[in-house]
């Protein structure tokens, strides 16, 4: 049974992940050493031996996610209890928090920071996921089956807003979106949702007006400025995004070699963060840039992939929801680094430096290799076997492929 099993997961998911964190420790230290000597004055492994320490305890978790299985997720314990300790944690924030870059996300927890809202994202997909798994008979009775999670969804992405962080604010909405269109539900009540969400903006609308000098602030209007025309302020707000652009066209084809980059020598600020591409880009050129993106793409592609040939829905949906929450961080940060979307603050997944962000990643990844060894295993062994295999839930097929 327990060989059945080893056998039954999917290595090549494995493999890219441990070399997309690796190559990520990697770029860590060549982008931040000339930052932590000129900046913090410590030693030039600091970022290097910090995310080393960061991506020793995701794998810990990675695997312990990897070999638990994820149907026992759907408990209503379970999904009581991680919502709750999240509501906590966001809700902590307003006490605890410790404010940077303009923002009360973060937790001090000694010498490290917890940023509750990255792990917000993965409770939104536990939830929704087994939710929408549990209430397909009536899915569709919009009072029973369609506003509760709504609710929470909303509630969810206000709390991290308020910090504010509109950023990952909007990833968790479109995580929520995602799971909520591929859940089977019909367009009636999709659009019935639209209709919802375009009243509750035009409820909102006076409070946004009476609050529109915080939300609509000096530093996130010079982000749209920037977004536009990044050149016009390149000696102000838009320095880090022309100094992006400098180090990718500097970067060729075959790059300036590791650890070569001139950008991380104090123009391009914190290198190590959001940036990461750009010394990738100016470092190891189109190569290196080439293999973040078939990383991601597969990893992404195949959890899409996992979800349409799982037969549970809760599964299926799981999949969906870690692929979708990847795909749109990276997106989002790879258009703030090319000057496609505005600057947001997001993380390049697996690769850039920050202990929340690896650790929920690799949570997240644990969850999808658990998802998809369940569905190797009973397509190898239980259908060969005679046994009978679950039928294909009618309310996904909008997706899912059968096999």
């Amino acid at each position: 049974m327990f060989k059945k099993i080893l056998k039954s997961y999917d290595y090549s998911l494995i493999v890219v992940y441990f070399l997309l964190c690796i190559f990520g420790l990697v770029m860590v230290y060549s982008a931040s050493m000339v930052w932590a000597v000129q900046q913090l004055h410590q030693e030039n492994d600091f970022f290097y031996n910090k995310q080393k320490i960061n991506l020793i305890l995701s794998f810990i978790f990675f695997i312990g996610a990897s070999l638990f299985p994820y149907k026992a997720y759907i408990s209503k314990k379970f999904i009581g209890g991680i919502v709750l300790l999240s509501l906590f944690g966001l809700g902590s924030l307003f006490v605890f928090g410790h404010i940077s870059n303009n923002a009360q996300s973060w937790i001090k927890l000694g010498t490290r920071m917890i940023q509750p809202a990255e792990f917000v994202k993965l409770t939104v997909i536990l939830y929704l996921s087994a939710v929408y798994a549990k209430k397909e008979s009536y899915i569709n009775k919009f009072n029973k089956g369609v506003v509760p999670p709504i609710v929470f969804l909303f509630v969810v992405c206000l709390l991290v807003a308020v910090q504010p962080d509109f950023g990952t604010a909007g990833i968790i909405f479109v995580i929520g979106v995602t799971i909520i269109i591929c859940s089977g539900m019909n367009m009636k009540n999709l659009m019935k949702l639209a209709l919802l969400g375009l009243m509750l903006a035009v409820i909102a609308s006076p409070f946004v007006l009476v609050m529109k000098d915080k939300i609509f602030s000096k530093e996130r209007m010079s982000r749209i400025e920037v977004f536009l025309d990044p050149f016009q302020y390149e000696q102000g707000d838009g320095y880090q995004v022309v100094n992006s652009y400098i180090a990718i066209g500097s970067g060729g084809i075959t790059g300036q070699g590791l650890g070569q980059s001139v950008q991380k020598l104090g123009y391009l600020p914190e290198p190590h963060t959001d940036f990461i591409m750009a010394v990738v880009a100016e470092e190891l050129g189109v190569f290196g840039v080439a293999f973040v993106l078939l990383g991601l793409g597969f990893i992404v592609l195949k959890g899409i992939f996992i979800g349409m040939k799982c037969k549970d829905t809760f599964g299926s949906l799981l999949a969906i929801g870690i692929s979708s929450m990847i795909a749109i961080q990276s997106i989002i940060n790879l258009g703030g680094v090319s000057g496609f979307v505005p600057l947001t603050g997001v993380p390049l997944p697996f690769i850039s430096y920050g202990g929340s962000s690896i650790l929920l990643l690799s949570i997240a990844m644990g969850v999808l290799v658990n998802v998809a060894m369940f569905v190797r295993y009973e397509q190898k062994y239980k259908a060969n076997k005679g046994e009978p295999v679950p039928e294909q839930n009618k309310s996904t097929q909008l997706y899912r492929v059968k096999y």
